[in-house]
């Protein structure tokens, strides 16, 4: 396998000048704009932002019997509404805070966000999660975790993991 790609490359290195222009660079891809934030029913960035906090302060903790709004886990002031992409995508960074340094379930948290947030917007937007910084004692890992799609999706494939997210995530009657 690695000697086609060296013979590969070396073919590609041999070609001449004159073969080589009757290759038309290929052409930009047209970015095709989302629509803006007046055309999904916002007033402003802070009415998403509004909108945001309204979903995550629901969410219950999975240890305690209470929200984290009451848990001040999520806060308002932690939901960073940002200027939009070329594609008029909305960047949203939210911020959280877990309850102790060592939260031992704070991944479980920042999973329940992205997850939520995902479900009940419905259009498009960048999530950035985050714990505050020096909230906690392996934030670091935590944040690259909770931030990578793959980790995200296969942690939705574990039937106990999503059994608990759901729970945390699911609207009180």
């Amino acid at each position: 396998m690695l000697s086609f790609f060296r013979r590969k490359t070396s073919e590609d290195l041999s070609v001449s000048p004159s073969s080589s222009s009757a290759v038309a660079p290929s052409p930009k891809k047209e970015v095709t704009p989302s629509p803006t934030l007046s055309q999904l029913g916002y007033r402003s960035a802070d009415d998403l932002r509004e909108t945001i906090y309204d979903f995550l302060r629901t969410i219950r903790d999975p240890e305690k019997p209470n929200t984290l709004e009451d848990l001040k886990v999520v806060y308002e002031e932690g939901i960073f509404v940002q200027e939009p992409t070329e594609g008029n995508v909305y960047v949203v960074r939210i911020e959280f805070n877990p309850t102790v340094p060592h939260c031992s379930l704070a991944t479980l948290i920042g999973l329940c966000i992205r997850i939520k947030i995902q479900r009940n917007i419905n259009h498009n937007l960048k999530l950035d999660i985050y714990i505050k910084k020096g909230a906690h004692s392996t934030e670091e890992e935590i944040n690259k975790q909770i931030n990578d799609k793959e980790r995200i999706a296969a942690a939705m494939e574990n039937p106990n993991l999503r059994q608990l997210v759901e729970s945390c995530i699911k609207e009180e009657d």
